[in-house]
C-alpha cells in the first residue's frame, strides 16, 4: 500500500517498494482512485523504489495520459540513476516531468 498525501488539487504518492507486475494492479487502482478524485497535479515520489519493470512504466504512462486529459500533469520525483537513464533511454524524459534524486 502507498503513502498518499493530498493537498487540495495536488497528491503526492509514495510506492515504497519497487514497481513492478506483483505490485502493478494495486498501484494502478490507487491512481485511479486519486485520478477520479478530481487532481490536477500527481506527483509519483519514486524515493525507496530501486526497479522498474515494463508494467510499472505502463502503469505511469496511462497515469500520465489520463491526467492530461482532464488538463492536470504528472511529474516524477525521487528518480533513482539507474531508472532516470532507462526513462532517458526511452524518451519518457520527453513526456513526463522527471525529476532525479
Amino acid at each position: 500500500m502507498s503513502e498518499i498525501v493530498k493537498q487540495e488539487d495536488q497528491s503526492i504518492i509514495k510506492p515504497g517498494e519497487n514497481v513492478v507486475a506483483s505490485m502493478a494492479q494495486e498501484f494502478r487502482k490507487e491512481l485511479l482512485s486519486l485520478l477520479e478524485g478530481g487532481i490536477k497535479e500527481l506527483i509519483i515520489d519514486l524515493t525507496g523504489v530501486t526497479m522498474i519493470d515494463s508494467i510499472g512504466i505502463g502503469v505511469l504512462v496511462a497515469a500520465h495520459n489520463s491526467i492530461s486529459k482532464s488538463g492536470g500533469k504528472l511529474a516524477v520525483t525521487n528518480v533513482p540513476e539507474n531508472i532516470c537513464s532507462l526513462f532517458k533511454t526511452m524518451r519518457l524524459d520527453q513526456h513526463l516531468e522527471i525529476k532525479a534524486a
